[in-house]
């Protein structure tokens, strides 16, 4: 292992679980070693589908609402 890959994984050992398991996924994907893919729940489902249908209709946030969201999150 490089030493750049080896402080990679020691900066992620202190994150939450889903986010080392997102970091985790994607190593696996950049390796070649794709998981199966993540199961939706059907909220997740209804969202996405909400999602695709507003933006088909052109509902897009504004600068400014997207400038409050990173406000908002220290962004």
């Amino acid at each position: 292992m490089t030493k750049l890959l080896d402080r990679a994984l020691e900066a992620t050992r202190n994150l939450p679980a889903d986010v080392q398991d997102d970091i985790a996924r994607i190593v696996l994907q950049l390796a070649g070693n794709q998981e199966q893919q993540i199961p939706l729940s059907a909220d997740e489902r209804k969202s996405i589908t909400a999602s695709k249908a507003a933006a088909a209709r052109g509902e897009f946030a504004t600068d400014e609402q997207v400038r409050q969201t990173w406000a908002k999150h220290g962004l």
